[in-house]
């Protein structure tokens, strides 16, 4: 087992979320801003936009920080307008071991 993941699985809370942004989130650098975010906070995951102009996540780490992720993905990157942020708590876990722009 990879060193992280005892960390991870055995001494911190972990959630994994599946995250849908909406609003002006494409072309204008939003999964830059989401990746940037996620390896500052450890979390682990992908981010890929959608035919329908929404920006789809799922990010995996430590409860606390997930929590932080997500408000920060409330406000965006500075050229971006967020309508609204949706998400849902999934499992089991997904044991990502990076984040990953799709």
């Amino acid at each position: 087992m990879h060193p992280l993941y005892f960390l991870l699985y055995f001494i911190m809370p972990v959630k994994t979320v599946f995250l849908v942004i909406t609003g002006r989130v494409q072309g204008v650098g939003f999964r830059y801003f989401v990746r940037h975010k996620a390896k500052e906070l450890k979390i682990f995951g992908w981010v890929r936009n959608t035919s329908e102009g929404w920006v789809e996540i799922e990010a995996e780490g430590d409860s606390r920080q997930v929590d932080v992720f997500i408000d920060w993905m409330k406000i965006g990157p500075p050229a971006a307008i967020v309508k609204n942020v949706s998400f849902s708590e999934i499992t089991p876990l997904r044991n990502f071991t990076h984040f990953y722009i799709l």
